[in-house]
């Protein structure tokens, strides 16, 4: 690869020149694709949250929530981002109300799988104690339920970030922006540079909500590591044994 401005002039993919000069437009890029992704996810989850409620305490309702969510998904997001635009116009609402009717599919299910894997004696004993329903759902149910709730936002996260790149159809994509204005004028390095980035965006989203998860869930840790500790102790007696 030439280096210098010569990697501008003969159009490389690979080119440090591109990243130098034009740096404030990859930042704004960035900082837009990481908003819309922040701000489509946070709705998305205080939506699918109580959603996931009703459905819980309602089974006839369930049906009929979890069916539109899906309904939703299926939509191709280019027909989604036309439908919107003559209810909120050429603006990043329409972007952020399409990844948020995505995310809920995800969200939705999740939060309805992580409750219902707790436990029924573990319910049991905590109205024996004397909690409410409030009490139960927020200190019992949704902390014992953070594992399959998290792992929803992972997914719900990762996949937005690829989506928001489709928002450049209009003009409020992110990085997607860059790519798609690369891709119209076979500009190499703005294609693959906000390429590489998005996906940057989406491996450092995901391990920062695996971090979060470990801070919040220490006891699983420590179940690991007990079940470790046995592994090794049942190794050693066999060793012993043979």
């Amino acid at each position: 690869m030439t280096q210098g401005q010569n990697c501008l002039q003969t159009n490389d993919w690979i080119c440090g020149e591109y990243v130098r000069t034009r740096g404030h437009e990859l930042l704004d890029a960035t900082v837009q694709h990481v908003g819309i992704t922040a701000v489509s996810v946070l709705i998305g989850l205080l939506i699918a949250f109580p959603l996931a409620l009703v459905a819980r305490r309602r089974p006839a309702v369930a049906g009929p929530v979890l069916g539109l969510t899906t309904v939703l998904y299926t939509v191709p997001s280019l027909a989604m981002f036309a439908l919107l635009t003559p209810v909120f116009g050429v603006s990043a609402a329409v972007v952020v109300t399409g990844l948020v009717m995505y995310s809920l599919t995800i969200l939705v299910r999740n939060i309805l799988a992580g409750l219902a894997a707790v436990p029924a004696e573990v319910r049991e004993a905590a109205r024996g104690m004397g909690y409410g329903s409030a009490r139960l759902l927020f200190e019992v149910e949704l902390p014992l339920a953070l594992p399959a709730l998290v792992a929803g936002v992972r997914i719900a996260t990762v996949s937005t970030v690829a989506m928001t790149t489709i928002g450049s159809v209009v003009g409020y994509g992110g990085l997607g922006n860059l790519i798609a204005a690369g891709m119209e004028g076979f500009f190499k390095a703005e294609v693959l540079t906000a390429s590489v980035l998005c996906v940057l965006l989406a491996l450092l989203a995901d391990l920062l909500l695996v971090g979060l998860q470990r801070l919040l869930t220490p006891w699983t840790r420590a179940r690991s590591r007990s079940g470790r500790t046995r592994v090794r102790r049942a190794a050693r007696m066999a060793k012993a044994v043979a």
